[in-house]
């Protein structure tokens, strides 16, 4: 290949060169390189605001409500005529549970005791207790144990659920203290549970880093060999998490955002902010390898990795979006907090990393860690065993797909299993230590959980019509006559508009049983009650809303995962010209995706080694964590495939040879995988190791499907899948020539000028830099020789 010679202005050409070939990235990051202390001021005064909202706002807006935003299940429906013509907002109620071994509830002293206890309730004040009901006053049956030694105290906040959770931990004190005489107290409801999910939740987030931050630190110190190096990947993800938590706090104060967002921004703010420094820095030690000087070398890094990690970043937030189609407040929460936090970090890393790194130059390598330095001048053979790797897959590349294949594909065989549920309806998989876990179990035992999540029928129409009192009164002789509820209690409002029937249903709330009944009344017993009325009738309540909650998402994930594909697929046609590979790409990530599917229902639900792993078994797999994980997975595989494509296809442009490129990609960008892979493994397993079932499903599920990704499917699969594609990989059908060009490979290297005696590098640990060139390696077109 002919070789260009630089003139004697080599940095004005190359600026010249610069100003007209180099995309976007490439030329924020040569500014940002050029000026890092005006853009480190920039982002010093944005981080100090964004820190005084989350102190000022974040927390104000968190909830753990759930809330629709666009149909209307029968279960709200009905709830909301019971708030506007009945009741007016609902208040959160507590259920407090009195009890003596010695003494029955029909006993003086006992009643005595209960009747002291509900004064001291209200004594609270009335901004915080509403009211109380105790058998004494109501005589309902319910409210009396099996044994008779125990009563039920209803207990009624000032407030609905989500803001009544601040009430609850004052009402414990007072039952706590009022505890004498041998009558012990219990407490639960909506309130006391909702409070404990935040606890859990910030306390599972507490857990994760201390159990993920000191060991992706530790992997970043093998990686990297140096301390400052490896604390680069942490600083950019802790400062795109803190910008994430400033924007959440923003749109908190308009839009109630689910707490377990917390959860998700700093989930995914490792994992990107990791991914995208480590790969960013591994192209630079590339291009200081080169002899570049350190300012063209930000700018060629960010003209090729820059592009892919923007590319990148965009597929991931569109990925993300299949969680927001879902119109409940939990999931668009989720994926809200995740595409900020996503978008954060590429703003970060496309303009305040070119900038530390230019201030850092080598300094970035400061504090070696002794013993490493052998390890990294070792990086050749590292590079040469993946790409050596990749060939011997390549030369049999029929038995390793097959092999591969099946073996995820058999995975995912359970997932045909796998039964959702609302984990949040009770408090039947929160930690035994907490009270309103216990004050749960012993209403079971001793009473009826039915009691704590009642049905309640609405019937919207004229309660003075004969035809509609008929109906109710056939309605309650159905109940009665069933046998599975307690006796119902019927109400009319003031305005003779709205009748409601309250039932108990013994039995949790939540589980298939009592969602079997809830659907026979809706299908069954309304029907035959209320034919031929004009009455429009509701069945609402604890288990109504779970029956409508798994509906809806029954309904929305097959929308979200074809939604997520489609787009997907377009993002990869348009990013690689090619037909093929986008279409490779959506089954690779569906192997990896199916495969955490079936392991998780595994562990989950069938109890397979949950024991060892410090899992909770439980009966069913949470309703959102399916449609989260494929978003978020679906999001995270493509991340890898597009750095591993684009390298593949960038050699492939230079060589034309298939085969020699994808072992070239492997071997550039498979030890980096691996590294990314490895920390994210151990974050997601340190959310895993919290309390909350539902994020220990979501953290298992991500940690086992990164680990299946990185290793099966980007170093088995993909080299023997494109080689038994051969040439067919890059294929493009002529009806599709019109699609823009969206180049995202470094084919159009912007500027490598021969290095200068004052530019030229010595070799620095870090990221391992490439083997020497050959002489015979392209240049990229137009790029002056490098002198190697």
């Amino acid at each position: 290949m002919k070789r260009h010679t630089t003139s004697g202005d080599t940095k004005g050409d190359g600026a010249r060169a610069e100003r007209h070939r180099a995309p976007l990235t490439g030329r924020v990051a040569r500014y940002a390189a050029g000026n890092p202390k005006r853009v480190l001021a920039a982002w010093g005064g944005l981080l100090a605001a964004t820190v005084g909202v989350i102190m000022l706002l974040l927390g104000s807006g968190l909830t753990t409500d759930v809330k629709y935003r666009a149909s209307t299940p029968d279960s709200v429906a009905g709830i909301r005529l019971i708030e506007n013509r009945m009741t007016g907002p609902t208040k959160a109620t507590e259920i407090v549970i009195v009890r003596s071994e010695t003494l029955k509830v029909a006993d003086a002293g006992f009643r005595a005791y209960v009747g002291d206890l509900a004064t001291r309730i209200q004594g609270l004040g009335p901004k915080m207790v509403a009211g109380t009901r105790t058998y004494y006053q109501t005589k309902d049956p319910t409210q009396l144990s099996k044994d008779g030694h125990a009563t039920l105290i209803a207990v009624t906040l000032a407030d609905e659920p989500g803001k009544a959770a601040d009430y609850v931990d004052k009402l414990h004190a007072l039952l706590v203290s009022s505890q004498s005489g041998g009558f012990t107290i219990q407490q639960t409801g909506d309130a006391s549970m909702g409070k404990a999910a935040m606890q859990l939740s910030a306390s599972d987030l507490g857990r994760a880093e201390i159990f993920g931050m000191p060991a992706a630190m530790f992997i970043l110190l093998i990686v990297f060999g140096a301390v400052v190096a490896a604390g680069m990947p942490l600083l950019l993800a802790g400062i795109a998490i803190i910008l994430a938590f400033g924007l959440t706090a923003l749109i908190g104060t308009e839009y109630n955002v689910s707490v377990f967002a917390v959860n998700v921004i700093t989930m995914m703010g490792l994992a990107v902010g990791i991914d995208y420094t480590l790969f960013i820095i591994s192209r630079l030690r590339e291009e200081r390898a080169r002899g570049l000087s350190k300012i063209d070398a930000i700018a060629n890094t960010y003209s090729t990795a820059g592009r892919a990690i923007m590319f990148s970043g965009l597929t991931v937030m569109i990925a993300m979006l299949g969680m927001t189609v879902a119109p409940v407040d939990i999931t668009i929460s989720l994926g809200l907090g995740a595409i900020l936090v996503v978008m954060s970090t590429l703003v970060a890393a496309l303009t305040l990393l070119p900038a530390v790194l230019s201030l850092l130059d080598h300094r970035v390598d400061a504090l070696r860690i002794p013993g490493l330095a052998r390890l990294h001048r070792r990086s050749e053979s590292r590079g040469r065993f993946w790409e050596k790797l990749a060939h011997s897959i390549m030369r049999h590349p029929l038995p390793y797909l097959l092999t591969t294949a099946i073996l995820l594909i058999a995975c995912a065989t359970p997932t045909l299993l796998m039964k959702t549920g609302n984990l949040q309806a009770g408090a039947g998989t929160y930690p035994d230590r907490l009270y309103p876990k216990q004050g749960w179990n012993a209403l079971d035992r001793q009473f009826s959980l039915g009691k704590a999540a009642p049905v309640q029928i609405v019937v919207d129409g004229p309660a003075s019509s004969a035809a509609v009192q008929d109906g109710v009164k056939r309605l309650h002789g159905s109940l009665a006559a069933d046998g599975r509820f307690s006796p119902s209690q019927v109400s009319i409002n003031k305005a003779g508009n709205l009748i409601l029937v309250d039932t108990g249903l013994a039995g949790d709330p939540a589980g298939d049983a009592a969602q079997a009944v809830v659907k026979h009344i809706r299908n069954d017993l309304v029907p035959a009650a209320f034919a031929g009325t004009h009455a429009k009738v509701y069945v609402t309540g604890t288990t109504g809303f779970v029956v409508d909650y798994l509906a809806f998402f029954n309904v929305w994930l097959p929308v979200a995962i074809v939604l997520v594909l489609a787009l997907s697929f377009i993002l990869m046609l348009l990013a690689f010209r090619s037909i093929v590979i986008a279409a490779k790409t959506i089954v690779l990530n569906l192997l990896s995706v199916g495969a955490a599917y079936g392991l998780m229902v595994l562990v989950f639900q069938k109890g397979i080694g949950a024991h060892l792993l410090g899992l909770n078994q439980v009966d069913r797999i949470e309703a959102w964590v399916p449609l989260v994980l494929f978003s978020m997975l679906f999001g995270l595989s493509m991340d890898y495939q597009v750095f591993l494509l684009s390298r593949i296809k960038e050699r492939y442009d230079q060589t034309g040879d298939t085969r020699e490129a994808v072992a070239h990609g492997i071997g550039r960008t498979a030890g980096i995988i691996t590294g990314a892979a490895a920390i994210m493994v151990v974050v997601f397993a340190g959310v895993a190791s919290g309390e909350l079932v539902m994020f220990q499903q979501m953290g298992f599920g991500l940690a086992i499907a990164i680990f299946l990704d990185a290793t099966i499917v980007r170093t088995i699969l993909v080299p023997a899948a494109m080689e038994l594609l051969g040439d067919w990989n890059w294929y493009l059908p002529r009806w599709l020539e019109w699609l823009p060009r969206v180049q995202i490979d470094g084919a159009g290297a912007e500027y490598a000028p021969k290095p200068q005696a004052s530019d030229a590098p010595a070799p620095t640990p870090g990221l391992p830099a490439p083997e020497a060139a050959p002489a015979s390696r392209y240049i990229p077109a137009g790029a002056p020789a490098t002198g190697r």
